[in-house]
C-alpha cells in the first residue's frame, strides 16, 4: 500500500484533497439549508443567519492569506489539519447556539478564519503544484469536491432538518467531519519539489516558444504589468464575480420556497447549481482552462454566471428555475478554477500560496457582501429580485475588468494566447 501511494502520490493528493473538500464544505451548506427554520425558531430576520454566512466568507478570506503563507513555508498538512478540527468542532458548537453573537463567532472565526480558509487556497494550490502540465485539470478535480458537497449535502441536510431538527443535523455533521477529514490529512504530508520549477514569471520568452501554463518560464505578465498591479486587478475582478456567486448559493433554497415551491425543491435547486459546477470542474479544467488559458476561460465562465444571475431575477416556474440553476452552476464552477491558474501562470511559483490567498480575500469579501445583500434585500422588499439584479451588475463589472486584462495580455504577447505545454 505504501509503495502504491509513493508511486502515485500526485493522484493520491488529488483524491485526498477532493474528499477533504467534500466533507469540509458541508459546513457552509448546513446554514444555507437551515436558514429559514433557524430564523423561525429564534424569531430572527433572515439578515441574521445571512450575516453569519457572510462572516464565514470574511473569516475565510482573511484566513486564506495566513494559510497561504503557512503553506508556502511548511506545506499543506498543518493548515488542513487545523481546518478539519475547526470545521468539525464548529458545527458541533453551532448545534448549541442560543444567541446571535454565538452564531457569528462560530461562523466567522471557527468555520471561517480557521476552517474554510484551509480548503480553497491550500488544497487547490497544493494540488496544482504537483503538476507541470494540465494544472487546470488538477484544480478542477480538487474543486469538484465542493461541487459534490453541494449536490449531496443539501438534500441530506434538508431530510434531517425535517426529521430530527437543525440542531441535531449540525451536531452529527460535525462528528462526521472530524472522523473523516482528520485521517485524510495524513495523505498530504509530502510537499512538491518547487526547486524544479522556474522562479518569477518575468523571464522573456520568444513568441514562437510560448508554452503558457505548463512552461518553466511563462510569458511576461500582461505586457509588462507587475505582479502587484495584476494582483490588485484580479482582486477587483474577483469581488465582482463573487458578489454574484454568493447570492444563489446562500438564498436559492429560500427563494425557491418563496416563489411557491417546497423546501425539498429548493434543496434540489441548490444541488443542481452544484451539479452544474461539478460538470464544469471535471470537464472544464482540461477542456477549457488548459486549452484556452486562464483569462479566456474566466471570460467564458463569468459570462455564463452573469446570464444565470439575470434569469434568477425574473423566472419563477420550476422548469425555468432548474435550467437557470444549471446555467449558473456551469459558470460558477468554472470561475473558481481560473484565478489560481492565472496566478501560477504570471506570478512567482514560490509565492503562489500567499498570492492566491490575497486574491481569495477579495473574493471572500465579495461573497460576504452578496450573502448579506440577499438577506437585507428580502427584508426590505419581500423578495430577491433586486438582490439578483445587484449581483448581475457586479458580474458585468467583473467581465469588464477581465476583458481589459485579456486585451492587455494579448497586445503584450502579439496576439498569441498561452497554451499548456504539449497542447
Amino acid at each position: 500500500m505504501r509503495a502504491f501511494v509513493n508511486r502515485n502520490y500526485p493522484s493520491v493528493t488529488l483524491a485526498a484533497s477532493l474528499l477533504i473538500f467534500f466533507f469540509g464544505m458541508g459546513g457552509m451548506f448546513l446554514l444555507v439549508v437551515a436558514l429559514k427554520p433557524m430564523a423561525a425558531d429564534f424569531g430572527w430576520p433572515r439578515e441574521v443567519p445571512s450575516l453569519a454566512f457572510s462572516l464565514q466568507f470574511v473569516g475565510s478570506g482573511v484566513g486564506g492569506i495566513i494559510m497561504g503563507y503557512w503553506m508556502d513555508r511548511r506545506g499543506v498538512l498543518e493548515p488542513v489539519m487545523l481546518g478539519a478540527v475547526m470545521i468539525g468542532s464548529g458545527a458541533i458548537l453551532s448545534s448549541w447556539v442560543t444567541s446571535e453573537w454565538q452564531l457569528y463567532m462560530i461562523y466567522g472565526v471557527m468555520l471561517g478564519l480557521f476552517g474554510q480558509s484551509t480548503m480553497y487556497t491550500p488544497l487547490m494550490t497544493n494540488a496544482m503544484l504537483w503538476f507541470r502540465h494540465n494544472r487546470g485539470m488538477a484544480i478542477g478535480v480538487v474543486a469538484s469536491g465542493q461541487s459534490l458537497a453541494g449536490v449531496i449535502w443539501p438534500p441530506v441536510f434538508r431530510y434531517f432538518n425535517d426529521t430530527v431538527g437543525w440542531r441535531d443535523t449540525f451536531f452529527w455533521y460535525g462528528v462526521l467531519a472530524l472522523v473523516t477529514m482528520l485521517p485524510l490529512t495524513a495523505l498530504l504530508r509530502r510537499r512538491p519539489n518547487l526547486d524544479e520549477e522556474a522562479g518569477p514569471a518575468t523571464k522573456p520568452a520568444a513568441p514562437g516558444k510560448l508554452k503558457g501554463i505548463g512552461a518553466p518560464f511563462p510569458i511576461p505578465a500582461l505586457g509588462g504589468m507587475s505582479s502587484r498591479t495584476l494582483q490588485i486587478a484580479l482582486g477587483a475582478a474577483i469581488v465582482g464575480c463573487c458578489v454574484a456567486m454568493s447570492l444563489p448559493l446562500g438564498h436559492v433554497v429560500a427563494h425557491t420556497n418563496d416563489v411557491g415551491h417546497s423546501m425539498a425543491r429548493g434543496a434540489e435547486m441548490l444541488s443542481i447549481v452544484l451539479a452544474g459546477s461539478f460538470i464544469s470542474r471535471v470537464f472544464g479544467g482540461y477542456l477549457v482552462v488548459d486549452r484556452l488559458g486562464g483569462l479566456v476561460s474566466l471570460l467564458v465562465f463569468s459570462g455564463l454566471q452573469a446570464l444565470g444571475m439575470l434569469f434568477y431575477a425574473f423566472v419563477d416556474g420550476l422548469p425555468a428555475l432548474y435550467l437557470t440553476s444549471l446555467l449558473f452552476g456551469l459558470g460558477y464552477g468554472g470561475i473558481n478554477m481560473c484565478y489560481p491558474v492565472i496566478i501560477r501562470q504570471f506570478m512567482p511559483v514560490k509565492e503562489v500560496g500567499r498570492r492566491t490567498g490575497m486574491v481569495t480575500l477579495f473574493g471572500a469579501l465579495g461573497m460576504a457582501l452578496g450573502a448579506w445583500v440577499g438577506g437585507a434585500a428580502f427584508d426590505a422588499y419581500g423578495g430577491y429580485m433586486y438582490a439578483f439584479l445587484f449581483g448581475f451588475a457586479f458580474n458585468v463589472a467583473n467581465l469588464g475588468i477581465v476583458t481589459v486584462l485579456y486585451l492587455t495580455y494579448r497586445g503584450g504577447s502579439h496576439g498569441i494566447e498561452a497554451r499548456p505545454a504539449g497542447a
